[in-house]
């Protein structure tokens, strides 16, 4: 197995861990990765590695695309749960995510009203407004935080720009709990330093900022596809069940997915 990079606009749908069956909407090219983030678990590779030459697909060609899919779906009597922005990097990062979500929903309301609309992000593009607006508007808004340890963040997830965990932080507070936290836990030794942000130095000060948050829901996993850093190791469900326990445990829902 390898690093994959997805179709673009439209691909599967598949079967989420997480979100059931899954039609995903990628808004980077189909022939490389565009991400504000560099992460050494990332599916796609690094972005180095991943260079795209062709653009990513205009608003009318992923309007179109998604239409003619969610039909055929409609017509060969297939069901759906949810439609997720993901594929070869940051979705947010799309110059007219907006109309976007906008659009899908449309959509969505018009084949599948059931399904969900769902976005994953890494929240490092969630102070732009229009940002901001359009992941009020989805049914899940999946934000990234791995850790409030900025020295971990450098070193797994590597910001490709400015990145504060303070105003992460805030800005995800100032969805009012319309937000899921996404968290990935994992080991490794990098550099010949252990990396695993399982252990108390870093579980203590992540729940104290999901307690400021309030999220409607935790989503913590481990790895579970081919990352580009071999040295990666999945964490075991005792482990990842113990830190789900302890969110529960302050009263907010949380779910593992190994």
């Amino acid at each position: 197995m390898s690093t994959v990079i997805y179709p673009s606009p439209i691909f599967g749908p598949i079967h989420s861990r997480r979100l059931g069956i899954s039609l995903g909407v990628n808004l980077m090219p189909n022939d490389g990765k565009v991400c504000t983030f560099d992460c050494l678990y990332c599916e796609c590779g690094f972005n180095k590695d991943r260079r795209p030459s062709h653009p990513r697909p205009a608003r009318k060609e992923v309007f179109a695309s998604l239409k003619a899919q969610l039909q055929r779906m409609l017509d060969e009597n297939k069901s759906l749960d949810v439609i997720t922005f993901a594929g070869n990097g940051e979705p947010t990062a799309h110059p007219d995510f907006y109309d976007i979500v906008k659009d899908t929903i449309d959509l969505r309301n018009h084949y599948f009203p059931k399904a969900k609309v769902s976005v994953l992000s890494n929240a490092t593009l969630i102070d732009r407004p229009k940002v901001f607006e359009a992941l009020k508007m989805v049914d899940n808004n999946i934000l990234k935080l791995d850790t409030v340890n900025l020295d971990y963040i450098k070193t797994v997830n590597r910001p490709l720009l400015h990145y504060s965990l303070e105003e992460i932080i805030n800005n995800m507070e100032r969805f009012n709990g319309h937000v899921i936290i996404q968290t990935m836990f994992m080991k490794a030794y990098i550099n010949g330093f252990l990396v695993d942000n399982t252990n108390e130095k870093y579980v203590g000060p992540w729940l104290e900022a999901i307690r400021k948050i309030r999220p409607q829901q935790v989503m913590a996993y481990t790895i579970d596809r081919e990352t580009p850093d071999k040295s990666l190791e999945k964490v075991s469900p005792t482990e990842l069940n113990n830190i789900v326990q302890r969110v529960q445990d302050i009263g907010i829902k949380a779910t593992a997915s190994y």
